[in-house]
C-alpha cells in the first residue's frame, strides 16, 4: 500500500500554496517528492481549513522552522499551481515555435537576447505544454471509387491440430477504400508468396482490381523502406504489373495512412475470430468468408452510412480496373552469382548467362517450363528450358569468341580460313579433306598455325609442291617450308652454254697430262 501524507502535511501544502509557494519549494520545504504535493493539490479532497483562533490564525500550523521560511509580505500571488519562468516570454516562445525552432535554439536566444536566468529544462518544459495545448487535427483522406485497397496483417485464430497443438495464423485483410469492401484470408507465413496469392483471391472475389494497393513496410513487399522511392520486391512489382496496380506503400511508423485497413483487421478479429479455433486453414477461410457475406457485407458502415455491400456493386465494382484473362504465372525467384565457367545453379540444374556478366549478382525466376535470368533493372537477358537436375543448358551467343576451339566450328570454317592464305593452299586444303575425311580438322588447323610463322609465299609453294605429289601430311608441309623445296620437274641438257668448253679442249688437256707423265718417267 503506497505511503500516506498525515492531515497535517497535507494542509501544509495547501497552506503554502495559497501563500503563492511554487511546488517545488513546498516538496523542498516539507521533505516530500514534488509529485506529492501535485497530487495532494490535484485531489481537491481532504481535510478543510478552518479558523479555531484568532482571525488571520490556521489551526494547522507549517511544520517546524518554516516560519523563517515564509514569503515575503509585499509578493503578490501566483495562480494555483507552478508558475514557469517562460510565462514573461510567451509570446516570443510562440513566435520562435511558428518559425520552426527548436527548444535548444528558443532557449539559447532568450539567454543571449533577452537575460533569461532560467534553466534549459524549464524552457524544453514550457515549450512542451505549448505544443500539447495546440494540437493540429488530423485530416481525413477519402478516395474515389476504385481508386484505392488498403492490406495489412493481424494475428488469425489458432489452429488446433488432433494432438493438441496449436499454431499461430495471420490474417490477411484488403478493404476497398471507398466502400469498405473487404476480402479476408488466413496463411501461416508473411512470405511474397502468400500475400500474393491472397492479394490475387481478393482481386477475384471483388471480381476487378484497385488502381493502387497500400500496404504497410512489410518485409514481403517491401526490400527498403523509403518515403519517396521504397524499394520494392521484385516479384511483387510483377504481380502489380500483371493486373495493372499500383503498389505505394505508407510512410514508415506512419499506420494512421492506412486507417481504414488498420480498424479493418481489429473488427476480424473481434467480431469474427476472437474466442475460436480451428483445425485447419481450410476450415478458417470458409469462416471467413462466411463472415463476410453475411455479417461485413450486410452491415451499415458507420462512417459511410451505407450497406457495404450494396453500396459496393452499385458504385465502387463498376470502377474496378478489369482482370486479366490469365492470373499471374506462379514462379520461384532468387538471386544467384555467376561462376567462372558463366553458368548460374538453379534448382540442381546449370544455365548460361552472357559473358559480360562473370561473377555478378542477376535474379533468376523459373517455375516448370522456363527459367528466366533478370538484370537488376528486371530486364530479361536470356530464357532457357528447364533442365533435369545435373544438366547443363549453354546458349551459343553466351560462349566468348576466344573460347570457341577451331575444332568446334568445323571444317567448313577451317577451309575458309586456309583459302585467305592462296588458291594452292585451298586447294591442297580441299585435297586433304576429300582423303582424309574427319582426321582433316585437326590439320587444317595445324596448317593455319603456320601461317603465324611463316610467309604465305612459302606456305603456298610449300602447299603446290604436296598437291602435286598428292601428298596430305602436315609434316610434309613443315619439311618442305624448312627446305624452301620446289615441286619435281624434268630438265633439258644444254649442248652449248658460255661455261661449257668443247670436249677437244678436254682433249688437250689430257693429252698434255699423258706428255708428262711419260717425260717423268
Amino acid at each position: 500500500m503506497a505511503n500516506r501524507l498525515k492531515v497535517a502535511k497535507v494542509l501544509s501544502i495547501r497552506t503554502l500554496q495559497l501563500q503563492g509557494w511554487s511546488q517545488r519549494r513546498i516538496a523542498r520545504e516539507l521533505g516530500i517528492s514534488r509529485g506529492a504535493v501535485a497530487r495532494q493539490l490535484l485531489a481537491g479532497s481532504g481535510p478543510t481549513l478552518q479558523s479555531d483562533g484568532p482571525e488571520g490564525s490556521n489551526s494547522a500550523k507549517a511544520p517546524p522552522g518554516s516560519e523563517a521560511a515564509e514569503a515575503p509580505p509585499n509578493r503578490a500571488k501566483a495562480p494555483p499551481g507552478s508558475r514557469s519562468l517562460c510565462d514573461p516570454f510567451r509570446g516570443l516562445v510562440l513566435a520562435k515555435l511558428e518559425q520552426g525552432l527548436a527548444a535548444q535554439r528558443i532557449f539559447q536566444d532568450l539567454v543571449a537576447e533577452h537575460g533569461f536566468t532560467g534553466k534549459y529544462h524549464s524552457v524544453r518544459r514550457f515549450v512542451a505544454k505549448l505544443s500539447q495545448n495546440t494540437p493540429l487535427p488530423f485530416r481525413r483522406m477519402e478516395v474515389a471509387p476504385g481508386q484505392e485497397a488498403q492490406i495489412d496483417f493481424g494475428a488469425g485464430a489458432p489452429i488446433v491440430a488432433a494432438d493438441g497443438s496449436r499454431r499461430r495464423t495471420h490474417v490477411l485483410r484488403v478493404v476497398l477504400s471507398h466502400s469498405r469492401k473487404a476480402y479476408s484470408e488466413v496463411v501461416y507465413r508473411q512470405t511474397t508468396d502468400d500475400l500474393i496469392h491472397c492479394l490475387e483471391h481478393a482481386f477475384w472475389h471483388f471480381g476487378g482490381v484497385p488502381k493502387t494497393l497500400v500496404p504497410d513496410n512489410l518485409k514481403a513487399a517491401v526490400l527498403k523502406a523509403d518515403w519517396y522511392d521504397p524499394d520494392l520486391n521484385p516479384k511483387l512489382r510483377s504481380f502489380c504489373e500483371h493486373y495493372g496496380a499500383a503498389l505505394l506503400p505508407t510512410k514508415p511508423r506512419m499506420p494512421r495512412h492506412k486507417g481504414k485497413v488498420e480498424r479493418g483487421v481489429a473488427y476480424v478479429q473481434e467480431n469474427a475470430l476472437k474466442g475460436l479455433t480451428f483445425s485447419s486453414l481450410r476450415e478458417q477461410n470458409d469462416h471467413l468468408l462466411h463472415w463476410e457475406t453475411t455479417v461485413a457485407d450486410t452491415r451499415i458502415h458507420g462512417t459511410t452510412q451505407q450497406q457495404v455491400l450494396k453500396h459496393f456493386r452499385e458504385v465502387e465494382r463498376p470502377t474496378l480496373g478489369a482482370l486479366p484473362r490469365e492470373r499471374f504465372p506462379c514462379f520461384q525467384e532468387g538471386q544467384r552469382i555467376v561462376s567462372r565457367d558463366g553458368h548460374i545453379a538453379v534448382a540442381k540444374s546449370y544455365y548460361s548467362v552472357p559473358p559480360e556478366y562473370l561473377g555478378r549478382t542477376l535474379w533468376v525466376r523459373w517455375d516448370s517450363h522456363l527459367v528466366r535470368v533478370l538484370n537488376d533493372q528486371m530486364e530479361v537477358l536470356c530464357t532457357h528450358a528447364t533442365q533435369s537436375p545435373g544438366r547443363f543448358s549453354t546458349l551459343p551467343e553466351h560462349i566468348a569468341s576466344e573460347k570457341i576451339s577451331p575444332v568446334e566450328r568445323g571444317a567448313e570454317w577451317l577451309l575458309k580460313k586456309a583459302s585467305f592464305i592462296g588458291e594452292n593452299t585451298k586447294d591442297w586444303s580441299h585435297g586433304l579433306v576429300a582423303t582424309r575425311g574427319v582426321e582433316a580438322v585437326r590439320v587444317l588447323q595445324g596448317l593455319l598455325n603456320l601461317s603465324r610463322k611463316h610467309p604465305s609465299e612459302v606456305i603456298e609453294q610449300a602447299c603446290e609442291t604436296a598437291h602435286s605429289f598428292q601428298s596430305y601430311r602436315l609434316p610434309t608441309i613443315r619439311k618442305l617450308i624448312e627446305h624452301s623445296a620446289s615441286k619435281q620437274g624434268t630438265f633439258e641438257f644444254l649442248d652449248q652454254h658460255p661455261i661449257i668448253r668443247n670436249l677437244s679442249d678436254y682433249g688437250d688437256v689430257v693429252r698434255v697430262d699423258f706428255r708428262t707423265e711419260a717425260y717423268r718417267s
